[in-house]
């Protein structure tokens, strides 16, 4: 009689990479890949060292593949030795695995739609309420026959911005466009059109001691002060012209609000 396999025998070690690699890419849930990298620390090391996790957000969401770098807060960072670069590597894995194991899990309940939730606070108001922030988040130009736009009060010195802040719909956001729309001015002579000579976004989220619901519009809010930014993007000029002007901007996760700076 043939002797009884051994139940307990881990296959894995058994097949060449490229067949290991294949058999864990179909399991198409994450919390299965998760639970996969648990099985032992063989499987735990496999799992990590090839980027499974990452490989298989990347499958689901191919929107995520201009995601520009992954930051984890301090209170999941590894407390691994240091000064060792293979420790540092297995960190920088490590942290990729958990981010994206995440991001992957809440991704699949994400839907299309606007992410902007709030508006939150403005530089400057020209004449507060009825040319405030909120009025960027209306589409059209006119509500009824009122005009609807945000104005600045404007700066002395050219190069200091101006900021919008803006809260999304969720701790997780991933932003693949952001659209701006110049307003014009039907009720001027001419219908002149005031358009920013530049953007640029900062994501990130707000500091502990901001609450965000009881923010005062007509109060600006310091961005540097109350927010800790993750991500800011290259300066964008803008055409004056009325056109809708759309630019993919890089996906972070955990992004909490937005930042308009324009001259």
């Amino acid at each position: 009689m043939p002797a009884e396999m051994d139940t307990s025998e881990d296959f894995l070690p058994r097949l060449d990479l490229d067949m290991s690699f294949d058999i864990l890419m179909t399991l198409g849930d994450p919390c299965d890949l998760a639970r996969a990298s648990c099985v032992s620390r063989g499987w735990h090391e496999f799992v990590i060292s090839n980027g499974l996790s990452k490989q298989l957000c990347l499958k689901m969401f191919p929107q995520l593949y201009g995601v520009d770098r992954v930051t984890e807060s301090c209170s999941f960072k590894s407390d691994g030795e240091t000064g060792s670069s293979n420790t540092k590597e297995w960190d920088i894995l490590e942290r990729e695995h958990r981010v994206y194991g995440f991001l992957s899990h809440c991704a699949r309940s994400i839907v299309d739609r606007e992410c902007i939730s709030d508006a939150i606070s403005a530089s400057s108001t020209d004449n507060f309420p009825e040319e405030g922030i909120n009025n960027t988040l209306e589409i059209r130009d006119r509500v009824g026959r009122i005009a609807s736009y945000w104005s600045s009060k404007g700066q002395k010195n050219p190069a200091v911005p101006e900021t919008l802040i803006y809260k999304l719909v969720g701790d997780l956001s991933v932003i693949t466009e952001i659209d701006i729309q110049p307003f014009k001015a039907f009720f001027q002579r001419g219908s002149p059109i005031y358009s920013a000579k530049s953007v640029r976004f900062r994501m990130g989220y707000s500091k502990a001691s901001l609450d965000l619901d009881s923010v005062d519009q007509s109060c600006h809010i310091s961005p540097n002060d109350k927010f800790v930014w993750t991500y800011t993007s290259p300066e964008f000029p803008m055409a004056q012209a009325r056109e809708l002007f759309a630019e993919i901007q890089v996906a972070q996760a955990c992004s909490l609000y937005r930042r308009i700076p324009s001259c």
